[in-house]
């Protein structure tokens, strides 16, 4: 009786060690992987903030690093290139774009309209670096370089151009609009006095909310009484 209760003490101690053990691989694991996101967190905010200060082009690998306090081996680590941290952040501003919790009413259909391209104005107050990078710096990579990681994008685009072919379908738009060239005319009047906020080009007195209100406002007149395209935009696809 009492050997078996002896096998019994031993083999739970055996099997407790074996967790602990286990318990402490896998914290060493989620530290190390803690860690390195850190760095690699510290190298994403690092570059984001040269990128805007100094423009994409004039900013390298080395100059990150020296940022940073790293070698530029030790960044190359964690990112093959300096357009793959560009990638990697435009990804991230993407997704801070279009997070949950921004969608539009889906009550109204021009309201719909409407609010999700006030989102793209609120993202570039929210998140004046990202935008800017995303859409203002010329010399950065084209995110049709890595297709696979933006499909979201696309999706999202494609969809919205969708949504505005059944807002004319519906009668709410001219029947002549074409949904791709709506969709550009809207983002450009966005995006314009997006980056006239930016640029600091507007006066003392003049409110940047007001004219974006009133721009957005003036593109959807103008679609729904009808006007004469002449852009010729490829598929929102």
């Amino acid at each position: 009786m009492d050997s078996r209760l002896n096998n019994v003490k031993i083999l739970n101690s055996v099997q407790q060690s074996i967790s602990l053990k286990k318990r402490g691989a896998l914290g060493v694991k989620e530290r190390q992987e803690r860690e390195r996101e850190a760095v690699a967190r510290g190298i994403l905010d690092a570059a984001r903030e040269l990128f805007v200060a100094e423009g994409y082009q004039n900013v390298s690998i080395r100059k990150i690093a020296e940022k940073i306090e790293y070698s530029p081996a030790a960044i190359y680590g964690y990112f093959e290139s300096k357009d793959d941290i560009f990638l990697a952040l435009a990804e991230e501003g993407f997704r801070m774009l279009f997070a949950p919790g921004h969608e539009p009413p889906a009550a109204d259909p021009i309201e719909r309209m409407r609010a999700g391209f006030w989102r793209l104005y609120e993202f570039s107050k929210e998140h004046p670096e990202y935008y800017a990078l995303m859409f203002l710096d010329r010399s950065v990579p084209p995110i049709s370089k890595d297709w696979q990681r933006f499909g979201f994008v696309r999706e999202m685009k494609g969809r919205f151009a969708a949504h505005i072919q059944s807002v004319i379908d519906a009668g709410l738009l001219h029947r002549d609009t074409n949904a791709d060239a709506a969709f550009r005319i809207l983002m450009a009047a966005i995006h314009g006095v997006a980056a006239i906020r930016l640029c600091g080009r507007l006066g003392p007195v003049e409110n940047a909310d007001a004219l974006a209100r009133d721009t957005l406002e003036a593109a959807l007149t103008g679609l729904r009484t009808g006007i004469s395209h002449t852009f010729h935009p490829e598929p929102c696809e």
